[in-house]
């Protein structure tokens, strides 16, 4: 039985054109480039950070967010980022009775955004900085289970990435969903992980509800 579901953020919830496109600006390079030197560094299998030091060797990311921060131009998301399908896809979640969670890497400014977003949504939102753990580590996945009411069988996590996402929770014990959208998941779709590993592929978050509940009734 699925009891609990958490998601990811980036790419899951958030759609991350915007944010990258202002790294690209910071950096002083096209956003055409910096995009396409995003996709090369996934595709080969490397950390995405890797990205910048392509670009300016020695880059330290947590030092240039403060950096943004100080010039007035500080990392940012808002609704307006939002994944369409996201809020209908939470209420119909909570309507079925299912507990609500966030948890994805994300800075303490970042977990305050969302806080403003989904306070009213979701039971609980964490992040990395919170924690001090980060996926795929698989202590942060156990930060997970320890705050979430149920049995890590009975969670589903859901996220684009197959790295970070899929096979650190698969095994933690997790149910697993992989959203079809983002760089990381456009790239990894077809792998062979990809195919097997998750317990839900969808292109849309409109359709766990349907897929849970068929998973639930099928587990009784």
């Amino acid at each position: 039985m699925i009891r609990a579901v958490v998601f990811d953020v980036g790419e899951c919830l958030v759609d991350e054109t915007t944010e990258y496109g202002t790294w690209a600006d910071w950096l002083k390079v096209p956003r055409h480039t910096f995009h396409a030197m995003f996709g090369a560094v996934i595709a080969q299998g490397r950390d995405y950070r890797e990205t910048f030091q392509e670009f300016r060797p020695g880059f330290d990311l947590y030092a240039e967010r403060e950096a943004r921060a100080q010039a007035g131009r500080p990392e940012n998301f808002g609704e307006q980022d939002l994944y369409p399908d996201v809020r209908d896809a939470f209420a119909t979640l909570r309507a079925d009775g299912l507990w609500l969670g966030i948890a994805g890497n994300q800075t303490v400014r970042a977990g305050k955004i969302l806080r403003s977003l989904f306070l009213e949504d979701v039971d609980l939102i964490g992040t990395s900085d919170d924690w001090g753990a980060s996926k795929p580590d698989l202590e942060f996945f156990q930060r997970v289970a320890e705050v979430v009411p149920a049995e890590p069988s009975e969670i589903l996590y859901v996220g684009d990435r197959v790295d970070n996402d899929i096979r650190p929770a698969v095994a933690a014990g997790m149910c697993t969903a992989l959203v079809h959208r983002g760089p990381w998941a456009t790239i990894q779709w077809n792998s062979e992980e990809a195919k097997k590993l998750p317990t839900f592929r969808v292109e849309s978050l409109a359709e766990l509800s349907g897929l849970i509940r068929h998973f639930n009734e099928q587990a009784r």
